[in-house]
């Protein structure tokens, strides 16, 4: 392994309010971080250009919304043609722990072969809607990784070795689904996963841009693409297992 060099990229759509708390978090850590901007209002742009240039923040801005997921692979590859060796993923909303930034890092470090990855801890807070919903995709993971190793492949703060997912972004979704699809896809490829605690809260005020048609059809579409793949990897899994 090259030597450690990690950094931030926090991808960012409209959340220009809670984005500037986001990024002192970063800071706080001493991280270097990458704001992707995916094709926010010029009004909330430009609130988006000032936090980014007062926390020291590199920006890159896709000029049309193109989901979550091709807003974070625009990051991951920028930081890996600056030479990082690791990325931490946190949403700019406002929902995550920032206190929990350099734990995480120190388990990357421990362990730089590994996807380390936020286990939600939610309050009373979460809508019991999104509970149900996140269960199911959980039980849908177990059984396309055939295991329980990822305990929650949903939650968007976790830290990626960027050798293990580089090659397979391009076979991911760019919307909700990458969260999940990216984790199972490494995992069946063997990249082991560190599964963290961390408080998760949904702000009173918090903007949602999870469409509920569009993204339900997208996971579900994704859901499918990954069992087939886990059908044609079993005879493969199972003989290792019984020579094993």
């Amino acid at each position: 392994m090259a030597e450690f060099r990690i950094c931030a990229i926090v991808p960012v759509f409209n959340h220009a309010v809670t984005l500037p708390a986001t990024l002192a978090g970063v800071g706080r850590a001493r991280l270097p971080c990458i704001v992707v901007d995916d094709g926010s209002a010029a009004a909330q742009a430009a609130v988006i250009d000032r936090a980014a240039a007062a926390a020291g923040a590199t920006l890159l801005r896709i000029d049309r919304n193109g989901g979550k997921g091709a807003a974070v692979k625009c990051g991951l590859r920028h930081a890996a043609l600056d030479g990082y060796t690791h990325a931490l993923q946190i949403d700019a909303d406002g929902q995550h722990e920032l206190a929990d930034i350099e734990r995480f890092v120190a388990n990357a470090r421990a362990r730089p072969d590994a996807i380390v990855i936020g286990v939600a801890q939610f309050g009373d807070d979460v809508p019991r809607v999104r509970r149900i919903a996140r269960h199911l995709t959980h039980v849908w993971v177990w059984i396309n990784t055939l295991s329980f190793d990822i305990t929650d492949s949903m939650c968007g703060f976790r830290i990626y070795p960027l050798a293990a997912v580089l090659d397979l972004l391009d076979s991911t979704g760019d919307r909700m689904e990458f969260d999940v699809e990216i984790l199972v896809r490494a995992r069946w490829r063997g990249t082991p996963v560190v599964n963290l605690p961390t408080r998760v809260q949904y702000p009173a005020d918090g903007v949602s841009h999870f469409r509920v048609v569009r993204d339900n059809a997208l996971i579900s579409a994704m859901h499918a693409r990954l069992f087939f793949g886990m059908v044609r990897r079993l005879p493969q899994r199972l003989w290792r297992r019984a020579r094993g």
